[in-house]
């Protein structure tokens, strides 16, 4: 089928998406994956009590969001490269679905920011309790990882008293040898602090599916006035 400067337009612009939308997928369902049966992370999935924490529903969620975007890619693609009408508009209800999770999910998650932030400090602390209470070395190495990204020092911030302090990061100066940021107030201040630019994340990817979604309305349009076309001239021939 035949499509005019605008159609075409549209086409490559989607296939172009769907690329950048797979590769997307990929990651967030491989890392997804990756978090949930690493040996590293794989017991916090074990322990009863965390099995509703922020890093459990984290995890749950991008694998989910990566399966569903590829499935969504796989619509695209096929209704794209094939001009089918039927696949682009399944496409279509798709977008429309995720655009509007996106940037509902971005204005609650910045509305809710003081929440969000309490949540995810919450799990630290729920983590940090079952470290001291059984040692577990999973727990550790996570606990380690948390104190070195965020350079805090358990739910203390004093190394002379902290039971974990093992896992704390090297002081930087003799101050921080006395005491240093505790964790659960940096993780509060660290996502208050950039909720506003998970917002505009969540919107700017809202925008982009937006823009998706006019591009395959377009091709539409152009596919059933193409086909319209064909079959008014073949009535005629024959």
């Amino acid at each position: 089928m035949a499509l005019d400067g605008c159609g075409l337009c549209c086409k490559y612009l989607l296939i172009a998406f769907n690329i950048v939308f797979a590769l997307l997928g990929f990651v967030f369902l491989g890392v997804g994956l990756w978090l949930r049966f690493s040996p590293n992370t794989r017991g916090i999935f074990q322990i009863e009590e965390l099995n509703s924490s922020a890093f459990v529903m984290a995890v749950t969620v991008l694998i989910a969001l990566g399966a569903v975007m590829l499935i969504v890619v796989s619509f695209g693609d096929y209704g794209t490269c094939n001009q089918k009408i039927c696949a682009l508009q399944v496409f279509s209800v798709l977008l429309s679905i995720l655009a509007l999770a996106e940037v509902v999910l971005g204005v609650l998650a910045y509305a809710n920011r003081d929440q969000v932030g309490y949540s995810i400090a919450e799990f630290y602390s729920s983590m940090y309790a079952l470290y001291l209470t059984n040692g577990d070395p999973v727990i550790g190495v996570t606990l380690t990882f948390i104190h070195n990204t965020l350079h805090c020092c358990g739910v203390t911030g004093i190394p002379v008293i902290e039971m974990a302090v093992k896992t704390c990061p090297k002081p930087d100066g003799f101050f921080e040898k006395i005491v240093m940021p505790n964790c659960p107030a940096i993780i509060a201040s660290v996502f208050d602090s950039k909720a506003a630019l998970v917002m505009g994340l969540f919107v700017g990817t809202g925008a982009l599916l937006i823009t998706a979604l006019i591009c395959t309305i377009i091709l539409i349009t152009q596919l059933k006035k193409v086909h319209q076309e064909y079959t008014a001239y073949y009535t005629n021939v024959y």
